[in-house]
């Protein structure tokens, strides 16, 4: 119970940290009538930053411009381009367990003009095979480098239909580079409803997927949420998994609240229960978290924290504590000020 609630009072304290933290440009106070600086970083950072950005940046779209170029029409000079290239650095500790470190890299390349609503598609691993719903949601830090055998290219043939209006489908084939080959396919539906016309929305995002090394996987995820005022969002999220590999069931839920601070600054607490149905279906796992992201320069890089306390069934529900931290920059030319 005493870690219990000094889990909710680090939460606490967090939250109540980001809520108050005073404007500052390079870590000097100033006045709050001087607009904020986009950036925590000195200016000697700044320097050494932003043109390896650019130039990055550029390479990201401009490979992906001419490869859509070479495959479709000159239209793909012009057209929207969802290509991009994901660095981070990751730490997690967790009390009993080995302090991790990882790198990771995750990218896409976009070719959009292929063909009218069809779209040739370069990424890494995708995530019908990133593991458990407990290997996914341990995401924050665990987005390793992968080698060339995690690649995939494949082609996404678009659904027309608007998912706020009905259901909208996507269905996807390809290879995934190794040796042998390793074939794919993937049908995508997902659908939209408000109901009653508000404030509350319902999501539903589902896909069947098969994979010649990994078999035949099963994934749906129902997101139930609504705007508590202009800057929190509270969210129930259900999310079942079945893999032929393990022949598991799986299912997690999840609450959270979503708080934007201002426009560098997000929060998030969540509280998860993970559990597993077979023959006896039991909860492996639930945690509470808070997720603190930062923008720490311009859109470009991010910061985040995440402490947290589990009750994992391995170890007789006995408390722990864990701590994942993650640096990750963004490569992209059209960039988002703040992602949770």
């Amino acid at each position: 119970m005493r870690k219990v609630l000094l889990a909710l009072a680090a939460c606490t304290a967090l939250g109540a940290h980001a809520g108050t933290t005073p404007n500052t440009d390079n870590g000097r106070l100033h006045d709050a009538s001087v607009p904020e600086s986009d950036s925590d970083l000195p200016l000697w950072a700044e320097k050494q930053i932003d043109p390896m950005h650019d130039s990055v940046s550029s390479w990201v779209e401009t490979t992906s411009r001419r490869l859509d170029g070479f495959f479709g029409t000159t239209s793909a000079l012009t057209i929207e381009n969802d290509s991009y290239l994901r660095i981070s650095q990751g730490w997690r500790w967790k009390e009993g367990d080995a302090f991790r470190q990882d790198i990771g890299a995750r990218f896409r390349l976009d070719l959009p003009t292929t063909e009218e609503r069809l779209r040739l598609i370069i990424e890494s691993e995708p995530e019908e095979t990133q593991g458990t719903l407990a290997d996914q949601d341990n995401q924050l830090v665990d987005d390793r480098i992968s080698g060339v055998e995690s690649l995939r290219i494949g082609l996404n043939r678009l659904g027309r239909r608007d998912k706020s209006e009905r259901w909208n489908t996507q269905v996807g084939a390809g290879v995934r580079l190794r040796l042998p080959p390793d074939p794919y396919a993937r049908v995508i539906t997902q659908r939209l409803w408000t109901l009653h016309e508000g404030p509350w929305q319902l999501e539903s995002d589902n896909r069947l997927s098969w994979f010649n090394k990994d078999g035949y996987s099963a994934r749906t995820r129902w997101d139930l949420g609504r705007p508590v005022d202009e800057n929190r969002h509270l969210r129930f999220i259900t999310n079942v998994q079945w893999r032929e590999e393990v022949d598991q069931l799986e299912f997690s839920e999840t609450v959270e609240l979503n708080r934007r601070i201002d426009r560098r600054q997000a929060i998030r607490y969540s509280a998860v229960m993970l559990g597993e149905s077979g023959s006896s279906p039991s909860i492996e796992d639930t945690y509470l978290q808070t997720r603190y992201r930062r923008n720490l320069h311009r859109g470009i890089l991010f910061l985040d924290v995440a402490p947290a306390l589990h009750f994992p069934r391995e170890h007789d529900r006995d408390p722990r504590w864990a701590l994942d931290l993650r640096l990750e920059m963004y490569f992209r030319r059209e960039i988002e000020r703040i992602r949770m």
